[in-house]
This record gives structure tokens, sequence and C-alpha cells, in this order.
């Protein structure tokens, strides 16, 4: 039974991918989803017996390579951390199913996008389930694969191929740091079994791999690269502008990428070797720096942009680096119970800015809509509850899982932790404004779309609107919920590296600015965007140059332009002209097909058609053979 949560989206898949141009739409999207809600509904029936009675179900299904002394089987691996996933993960994927059924409804290919969700579905399910890290692997690059074909999934649109393809190989540069991690495990540990190369960690404590003539701690190194392929997954500090950039493809497909999947999967693989992590502090010190780093850095760049896609794209790469820096203080637990909370509110969140896109006639820019919320007062209700548990309001989800990461980072006691604890107070107040900033120019004020978008505003059908209340609810409940869970050890049981804190209380000025932090945020939206308008437009002209350096994303992407891509393009063309055209090209068969034709050309004059000549050369072509064999015999 516990194989169906794996295995029923890939029936959905293959089902619709061979067959979906045959029995088209309708039922291309109702196969699809009702296989996913079957996986969802058998992830939480065995959720009991797995969590509260402490079972791990391990499950060889086949054995997947066998090579010499490397033999690697398809196995499944259900414990606490990994069924909370697949959890997770079915439940969001299942209402994305559910919501693209009417959001989708007038492409003309839903058939191929459903069977693209299916797939991204069962990769990711791979990828949380695997008992070793070539399925890890496997189910890793699977859902770089799916979501390449997802975010592209509007190919004619210049934007989204790009978009699609950025994805691709922004990621790929961190996904080398996890194959050299994964050569590096097999080499040194020789498996590739994740329980046994856990097992083999403390051993290896004192072991060291001298690089450049220069010694590093093995454990240190391995970390490292772990998290090199963690940050390009997760859109962390440097390898993140592939994040934005998928916007492109459809709003469902930003829910179930940016929500509770694959933007999670980097969180996920340094929680699953948080016994690793905890042997190596120097990589936990950095997992911490870039964590924290990235939440203030995307926090700083959501507070003026004007596509509301954006806005909470940014906002998810700023919530991955809370939970990456909760990992980071050995806070694995707190780190998991907000990956669930985010799940839930940034889904309702997404799926909410899909709906007013939908209501809007495809509109997607802030400064084009207010006033809309008495037309579509569900959907602007459902933003709200969605906008509250994000800013860390009492007591809604998010307040219960950032405000125990902030209180893990100040009573880990460490300069890096107490820099984490100050960015994530501050990236707290910006969250909460621009969360705000986004409620308020989308919905308050005066309409600033046409009429005809006007007279169009609609609230979305119950297809739309369901999941949104599915996701309502967990955006509620989720962290009360949770928060009675999370730091129990018999809860865990074996599946993360739980580390004891002392109970102590946090100094009055911690605690205070932890309670008032969004509620500034909030304040200070409300006034500049409410209150005095003309105010902001002031202070965004004296700091006009500070706006334009948020605005403009920090100009990473500019600076990645002039200093690696524009290079590599040069010398690109360089090899391209100088190597391939001029070298091997007019050397190698260009050359040879030349040479052959001008032979062709010389020999074709001799083609005249007059018999004399033809005479003289037959008579040349003797002499010349008599001449040869009368040598070659010694006559001459």
């Amino acid at each position: 039974m516990a194989w169906i949560p794996l295995f029923a989206p890939l029936v959905g898949f293959l089902i619709v991918g061979l067959l979906g141009r045959t029995i088209g739409d309708r039922w291309s999207g109702l196969i699809t989803t009702t296989l996913v809600g079957i996986a969802c509904g058998v992830a939480w029936s065995l959720f009991p017996s797995v969590v509260f009675e402490g079972k791990t179900i391990t499950t060889p299904l086949f054995t997947w390579i066998e090579v010499g002394s490397l033999s690697v089987s398809w196995g499944l691996h259900l414990d606490t951390l990994c069924l909370l996933m697949v959890c997770v993960v079915t439940t969001v994927s299942f209402l994305v199913h559910l919501y693209s059924l009417e959001y989708m409804a007038h492409d003309k290919a839903l058939w191929r996008f459903m069977a693209f969700l299916s797939l991204f579905t069962f990769m990711m399910l791979t990828l949380v389930t695997a008992d070793n890290f070539l399925q890890l692997f496997f189910g890793w690059e699977g859902v770089g694969l799916a979501s390449y074909l997802l975010i592209g999934f509007w190919y004619h649109k210049p934007s989204a191929s790009a978009a699609a393809m950025k994805a691709f190989v922004v990621n790929r540069v961190g996904d080398l740091g996890l194959v050299l991690a994964l050569g590096l495990t097999y080499s040194v540990f020789g498996t590739l079994n994740i329980a046994e190369f856990l097992g083999l960690c403390a051993r290896a404590k004192s072991e060291v791999l001298v690089i450049g003539g220069h010694a590093f701690p093995i454990l240190e190194v391995a970390a490292f690269f772990f998290f090199i392929g963690a940050m390009g997954k997760s859109a962390q500090l440097g390898l993140h502008t592939w994040l934005p950039d998928a916007m492109e493809g459809p709003t469902p497909v930003s829910a179930l990428i940016h929500a509770a999947t694959m933007v999670t999967a980097g969180v996920f693989l340094v929680a699953r070797l948080s016994p690793l992590y905890e042997l190596a502090p120097v990589a936990r010190e950095f997992v911490t720096f870039i964590g924290a780093s990235t939440a203030l850095f995307a926090a700083t760049i959501a507070l003026t942009q004007n596509d509301i896609k954006r806005v909470i794209a940014y906002s998810t790469c700023s919530q991955l680096g809370y939970m990456f820096f909760a990992a980071g203080v050995s806070a694995y637990n707190i780190s998991i119970f907000h990956l669930a909370t985010h799940a839930f509110f940034k889904a309702l969140l997404f799926l909410g800015a899909g709906a007013v896109i939908h209501a809007m006639s495809d509109e997607q820019d802030i400064r084009r809509m207010g006033g809309i919320w008495k037309k579509i007062p569900l959907t602007y209700t459902l933003m709200w509850i969605g906008s509250l548990a994000l800013a860390g309001i009492p007591f809604f989800a998010g307040y219960y899982s950032k405000d125990a990461i902030l209180e893990a980072a100040w009573q880990a006691g460490t300069p890096v932790g107490h820099y984490a604890f100050w960015v994530g107070t501050a990236s707290a107040v910006m969250t909460a404004f621009y969360s705000w900033r986004l409620l308020y120019l989308a919905f308050a004020g005066k309409p600033r779309a046409d009429e005809k978008v006007m007279g169009h505003l609609h609230e979305p059908g119950m297809t739309m609107l369901v999941p949104l209340f599915v996701l309502s609810i967990g955006a509620v409940f989720s962290g009360y919920v949770g928060h009675f869970f999370v730091e129990e050890a018999t809860f865990w049981q074996n599946a993360l590296a739980l580390v004891s804190r002392p109970e102590e209380h946090l100094p009055w000025l911690v605690d205070f600015v932890l309670r008032i932090a969004a509620l500034c945020g909030i304040l200070l939206a409300t006034f500049f965007y409410l209150k005095a308008p003309n105010t902001l437009e002031k202070l965004t002209q004296r700091v006009m140059p500070l706006y334009q350096f948020s605005y403009n994303k920090w100009y990473v992407d500019e600076l990645y332009q002039a200093i690696i891509v524009k290079p590599l393009l040069r010398l690109g063309d360089i090899f391209w002209t100088k190597g391939d055209q001029a070298t091997i090209d007019a050397r190698g068969p260009d050359g040879f097909a030349q040479w052959a034709m001008g032979v062709g050309v010389r020999m074709s004059a001799f083609q005249t058609g007059r018999l004399s000549q033809y005479m003289m050369v037959m008579l040349l072509g003797v002499a010349v053979i008599l001449g040869f064999l009368l040598a070659t015999q010694g006559g001459l």
C-alpha cells in the first residue's frame, strides 16, 4: 500500500501522456486529478502508523543498477520526515490539479499540462522517498526536467521559453555540487545508501581530503557540496535568479513549484542529512549565513516589484532563507515545520493571485488593479488570510513556525545565529510591508483598470474556490496543530538529528521585537499606501538610487550577464568561428569536399568530346603503363 502514493501520479502521467489527445481534456483532467487524489488519501492514511506508532517503512522494490561492486535498488523509505513531505506534496499537488481544471480550461493543450503536473509530482515523490542517493538524484533531476516543461508550457512566448531554459541551466550549476557530493560519498564511504552513509559519518569525523596541498575535513567538504546542490533547487542567494523568471509559467505551476515541492527539495535534503551537518559545524554556519542573507535580500526586492506573482515569488525565496538558517542553527524540526506551514499559505497566495489574474482578464501588474475587493470579496478574504499567515500574525500558521525559527536563531548563541536573528527580524518587517502593499494596491483604493476589465470582474468557479478554501484552513490551523508535535523527539523518531536546547526565556527586548515586527510592517504599509501616498512618492524620490537598486533586483542579472554570460558567449563565438569553422571544418570535411570538387573540375576539362584528344590521352596512358612496367623490371 505504501507504494501507491509514489506510483499513482506516474500512472496518470503515462495514461494521459500517451492517450491525452485521444481521450480529450475532460477525461485527462479527471484521470490525473483522481489518481493524485488517491495518492494523497493513501499518504495521509499512513500517517498515524508511521508518526504515532513509530514505524519506518523501508521497502526495496527492485534492483535498479548492478555493475561490479555497485548495486543500487529502487527503494521506498518512509519515516516521519519523508512521509510528512509526501503528505504535503500530494495535498498541494491534488489541489493544484483540481484548480487547474478551471484555470486552464480554455488552453488548447490542457491534457499535456495535466500530464506534466503528474510527472512533476511523481518525480518529487521519488526524491523524498528515496533510500539511496542515486534514486534521490533521479528525482532531483526529474523535477528539474518537469519544471522546465511546466515553466515553458506556453512555449510560443519567447519569455516563457527563456525562463524555462534559465531555470534548467542555473539548476545545473547547483547540481554540479550534488554530483561532486555523490562522487565523494561513494569513493570515501563505498555506499550510496543514505542510512548507511549517515551511520558511517561519525567514524569519518577525523578523516581529511587533500585539495591543492591543503587538508579539509571530508565531512565538511561533503556537507558543503550537498548544500551547493540545495542552493540551486531552493533558489538561495547567488543561484536564485531562475525563481522570479519562472513566473512566466501558468499560475498553477507557480503554486506547485514555489509552495511545497521543487523549491523545498534543498531544505528537505539538508534536513535528511542532519546527522552529517551536526558533524560539520563550518558548513552549518555557512548554511545559516546564506539562508539569513537570502531572506533579507529577497525581502528587499519584493518591496518594489509590481507583478503580483513576482512579489509572491520573492517572498518564497525569502521564506526559504528562513528554513535554511533554521537548519543552520540545528533547528531542523523547526525548519521542516515552517516548510509545512509555508506550503499552505504560499500555495493559497499563489492560487489566490491566479484568481485575481483570472478575474482581471490576465492582468498581473498591481498598479493597474485597485478597487476590486467589492466585486471579488471571497478572493480578497482568502488573500488576507494568506497574507496574515505569511506575515506571522498571531495566531495564523506562519506565526508559530517563524517565531520558533527566530527564537532558535537567538538561542544558538553564536555570532552567525545572532546575525540570522536580526536579519530575520528585519525581513519579517519587510514581509508584512510588501504583503500589505500588494493587498492595498491590488484590492483597495480607486479602480485603475479600464471599464472593460472592470465590467468582467467576477469570482472564480467552485473548482478554483474549493482548493483555496482548503488551503486557507491549513493557513489558519496548521501552525497551531503542528507546534504541539514539532519539538517532541517522539514525533520525529530518528528521522532528524535533534539537538536539545536549554529552556530559557528570551531577553525582554528580543521578545518585544519578535511580537511587533509584523505589526510595524503592516502599519507602515497602511500609512504609506492608504493614509499618505504623497509622502511615499516624496520619500521614493529622495531615495531613488535605493529604490532603483531594489526594483532592478540588486542588478544581479545584469552582473551575471556582464561577467559570465557575455564573456562565455564571446568565447563560444571564438571557438565557433576560429576553431570550428576556420580549423575543423575548413581543414576537415569542408576542406576535403572543396579539394574533391577542385579535382573534379580539373578532370572535367578533359571531357571535350573530341576523338583525337581521347586517342592522345589513351596513348599517353599506355606509354605511362609501359614505362612503369619496364622500370619495375629493371629494363631501363
